[in-house]
């Protein structure tokens, strides 16, 4: 662990060293700024520290999910994958930060606590757990859309004799599942991932469901020179492309029929080479209208509920695996290799706990309002507090004023996903309210990032000590952000998007949903009119 400083005030806290704190680092320690990132783990990667289960991959090809402002970089790293497994990504986390000496300003072991901002000496005051503390000019929060794990309150956990996992905090060390009965609760991104794996080891494995989860095949393969050197070849011009489509993602083209524009059969056609293509992005990209045009998402939904209905071969078990309360893609469409084959094993049982509700967790396992499951080992699959979890789980308030927590205690409001009124020089990174999570988070971040350090860049150029989003700017803001989601089939959706899976959080859709291109083009002109919006004193 690295000494702290607590003594000498910084230019710029950064909090988080996953990949949207590694850039900011190396961005603003490149511009002269004297920057120290703090990091809760004992490494860099962020989600793909935490993020160790079996299976844990991206859904966002390689070639595309990787850094983009160095070209020395891009064309070095070697991925082995098309969709690369947790593993790699903390591998080229860790390359990162070795190649541009960035562990020597960052401070691991330290969890933030608080943050306090003082507008007379126009400072933060950032205390960490263990007391260290810490003032700078700027706070930049990069904590992550997805870094709060959610374990549901069910009685009795702390009473369970065996062993017991999330998949967002897993152990560094190799967990063995042979001959050991196994519960996954979860359905999500995570379980869908993790569950055809932990089949393979596990003498009995039960699911346990309560929303069934719209997924795709990812045909994950090798990533051969063949494919890479090519794309290589081309990067920068992969690049700029992707700066001009919604997922900030150069691979796929966007479409340019709508779903009414073809008959059934050449539909189907259609439907067929984007299943076997594989990748989520593909498959949305299949029609322009599917995340606007109910009829249009319909037609993907059937498709979709056809091929479970001829994959699992249980009708009753594929009927409970069918989608059927929210349109294909309103919630993060799932990437699977062999999810649902998986439930066509012998050892594997699909339980249906919206039916029968789990009622409490056991010493010796988990039970239902109609049956009782003998387990070893427990596994949560039941994802984050997100987009505001990891932010609100840090006491931000002004010296005298408000705090986060109740400027957003009925959703939160930024202006641009990136500064809130009344929270001078808070910077945050792919934050609600921005395109993050429904983009390639990496070009999200690299687009936040440098705008975030050309506003740090102007007022130091013009002597101002202070920034913040103006009240009605942040107000204009959301109300865009909801009236775009309102245009989409997105809020039909019970999703992590709105909340949905925390008890008692503020039902908001978070995400900016017209695509990174806008948003860029939206930030561009903000600043070309002298930062628009923007109070900077």
């Amino acid at each position: 662990m690295t000494a702290p400083q607590s003594t000498q005030p910084y230019d710029v806290i950064v909090i988080g060293a996953g990949f949207g704190g590694m850039y900011a680092l190396h961005r603003l320690r490149k511009l002269g700024y004297r920057v120290r990132v703090l990091e809760a783990a004992d490494g860099v990667g962020g989600t793909w520290y935490w993020n160790r289960y079996p299976g844990a991959r991206c859904d966002v090809e390689s070639l595309e999910y990787s850094y983009s402002f160095d070209n020395d970089l891009q064309q070095e790293w070697e991925w082995p994958e098309r969709f690369s497994a947790q593993p790699d990504i903390e591998k080229y986390a860790n390359h990162v930060a070795d190649r541009y000496d960035l562990r020597k300003d960052i401070q691991f072991n330290t969890r933030v606590q608080s943050a306090e901002f003082d507008q007379e000496l126009a400072s933060w005051s950032i205390r960490a757990v263990d007391g260290d503390t810490f003032t700078a000019q700027h706070l930049a929060l990069a904590v992550g859309n997805l870094s709060l794990p959610r374990v549901p309150n069910f009685p009795g956990l702390d009473q369970f004799n065996g062993r017991w996992f999330h998949t967002g905090q897993w152990p560094k060390e190799t967990i063995d599942f042979s001959g050991r009965t196994v519960g996954v609760i979860g359905t999500g991104s995570s379980g869908i991932q993790l569950i055809p794996i932990v089949a393979q080891q596990a003498k009995q494995l039960y699911v346990f469901q309560r929303t069934a989860n719209y997924s795709v095949p990812s045909m994950n393969r090798l990533l051969t020179p063949e494919v890479a050197l090519p794309h290589k070849a081309q990067y920068p011009a992969w690049r700029e492309r992707a700066k001009d489509t919604p997922f900030g993602i150069a691979g796929h083209a966007p479409p340019e029929k709508f779903a009414a524009d073809d008959g059934f059969e050449e539909r189907q056609r259609l439907f067929e080479t984007k299943w076997k293509t594989g990748g989520n992005i593909s498959f949305l990209y299949a029609y322009k209208d599917l995340l606007t045009d109910q009829a249009a998402n319909d037609l993907a939904c059937e498709f979709v509920h056809d091929k479970i209905r001829a994959t699992v071969k249980d009708p009753k078990v594929a009927e409970w695996l069918v989608p059927n309360d929210h349109p294909i893609g309103t919630k993060r469409l799932c990437l699977d290799t062999n999810y649902y084959e998986t439930y066509n094993r012998d050892n594997v049982r699909l339980v249906n706990v919206r039916q029968a509700p789990i009622e409490a967790i056991t010493p010796d396992g988990l039970r239902t309002t109609d049956e009782h499951y003998h387990l070893d080992d427990l596994i949560f699959a039941t994802g984050y507090d997100a987009m505001t979890g990891a932010i609100l789980d840090m006491d931000i308030r002004v010296k005298g004023g408000a705090r986060l927590a109740e400027a957003w205690e009925h959703g939160p409001k930024t202006y641009l996903g990136v500064m809130v009124n009344g929270f001078p020089n808070l910077a945050i990174i792919t934050g609600p309210g921005s395109p993050g999570v429904k983009s390639n988070m990496i070009s999200a971040i690299e687009q936040h990032v440098d705008w975030i350090a050309d506003l740090v860049e102007h007022m130091s150029r013009t002597g101002k000590a202070t920034f913040q989003a103006q009240a009605e700017a942040q107000e204009q803001w959301v109300k865009h952000v909801n009236e775009v989601a309102d245009q989409t089939l997105y809020p039909k959706a019970n999703s992590w998007y709105v909340g949905a899976n925390i008890p008692g959080k503020p039902r908001v859709f978070m995400p900016y949903v017209a695509g990174l291109d806008k948003y860029r083009k939206i930030c561009d002109e903000v600043t070309r009119d002298g930062y628009r919006g923007v109070s900077i004193n």
